[in-house]
């Protein structure tokens, strides 16, 4: 069990924020990532669709099996977290509550923005996470819907993007955030362009880093962690795809696609995507 690979999910290509930092941190597990290509974007759609989808997926995924469920979707974490955790027989981790912490430790004034799609901004999920971690905190959340298609078409930079980011962070900018959550898995492939508009005095929290700290703590405690893993420093973790664990992609619809963005983002090549079929 202890070598079967994490499976790790997301509507498109922007749970490789969540993967990357996870090969970072441990990069003896093996991996696979499946990406919901053909229905993305999640963020649009109703909160019993998206369960749906990720009960599909989990499914597809249990069938590799993996050990560990990591949602790299903050969408389906809001809306289908629970129903995973109870359906399915292995760990599942979410990217909410590491993305909750990571911001109620960086804001200095308590004032914290949060910009997610309009399911995740709907569904109050990071309005309540932050509130019990840091009561009295001032939490101001926005939908930024465009932002998802942007990435998926690979428009990480330019004009466009950076109209789109300004017209949508305005009202953040007024609210004097010292803070901003970056509620969706997509949204740090565009961190250069919305650091640009809130200016260096926001920090940006995305919850990559926080959640691949969670999978290591809760390999260590169900004693899943890969023996390649155990016993070495943090420190030491640091490595390139392909030094150690394998990495699998699949993904539902545009397998060429998804491979010429992602290796843009990844910096590596990605040596081969499949096309799933749920």
């Amino acid at each position: 069990m202890n070598l079967n690979p994490i499976g790790i999910f997301d509507s498109g290509i922007g749970g490789l924020t969540v993967l990357k930092e996870i090969h970072r941190q441990i990069p003896g597990e093996n991996l696979i990532y499946f990406g919901d290509t053909a229905r993305v974007p999640y963020g649009i759609k109703s909160a019993e669709t998206v369960r749906r989808f990720s009960l599909e997926i989990a499914d597809y995924l249990v069938r590799h099996d993996i050990k560990m469920l990591v949602v790299a979707c903050n969408t389906a974490s809001a809306a289908a977290l629970n129903s995973l955790r109870e359906s399915l027989p292995i760990p599942v981790v979410g990217v909410l509550m590491p993305g909750a912490y990571a911001a109620s430790r960086a804001t200095h004034t308590g004032r914290i923005g949060v910009i997610g799609t309009e399911s995740t901004v709907a569904s109050g999920a990071y309005d309540r996470l932050i509130r019990n971690i840091r009561p009295g905190a001032e939490i101001f959340a926005l939908p930024c819907p465009l932002f998802v298609p942007l990435v998926e078409e690979g428009r990480l930079t330019g004009e466009i993007t950076a109209l789109v980011a300004k017209e949508y962070l305005a009202p953040l900018k007024d609210k004097e955030i010292d803070t901003l959550v970056l509620g969706c898995t997509h949204y740090p492939l565009l961190k250069p362009v919305i650091g640009g508009v809130m200016g260096s005095s926001v920090a940006l929290i995305d919850s990559a880093d926080e959640t691949a700290r969670e999978v290591m703590r809760v390999l260590t405690k169900n004693a899943l962690l890969n023996p390649g893993d155990r016993g070495r420093p943090a420190g030491e973790r640091e490595s390139r795809s392909g030094s150690t664990g394998f990495i699998k992609y699949y993904v539902t619809d545009a397998p060429e696609r998804f491979k010429a963005i992602g290796e843009r983002f990844l910096g590596y090549e990605i040596p081969q995507v499949e096309k799933a079929e749920l």
